[in-house]
């Protein structure tokens, strides 16, 4: 006799899982704080509560500005450094692009 395998619910819990984000956050400085993370909501929970970044804890975060999706950790890394070179007026279009 064989034990069942467990199923996600829903398709959409295996992408959450497996999908990486850079995201950008606006602080209430007026700066713009860029991350990465697989999990938006948690990690935006944190920076909220005061337990995310050390720059977050220092310039509060006003909102999510955006995220955009990424396949794997690598890539998303690779984004998050290339958002980080941008200056302040191209990080927002950096989100959008496709």
């Amino acid at each position: 006799m064989t034990s069942p395998v467990a199923k996600p619910a829903t398709p959409q819990a295996t992408t959450l899982v497996k999908n990486w984000c850079v995201y950008l956050i606006e602080c209430r400085n007026g700066s713009y704080y860029a991350g990465i993370t697989n999990r938006l909501e948690v990690r935006y929970a944190a920076h909220v509560s005061g337990r995310g970044a050390r720059y977050t804890r220092a310039n509060p975060p006003l909102r999510l500005l955006g995220f955009r999706n990424y396949p794997d950790r690598s890539s998303a890394s690779r984004a998050e450094w290339q958002i980080k070179q941008l200056p302040k007026e191209r990080k927002l279009v950096f989100l959008l692009e496709e």
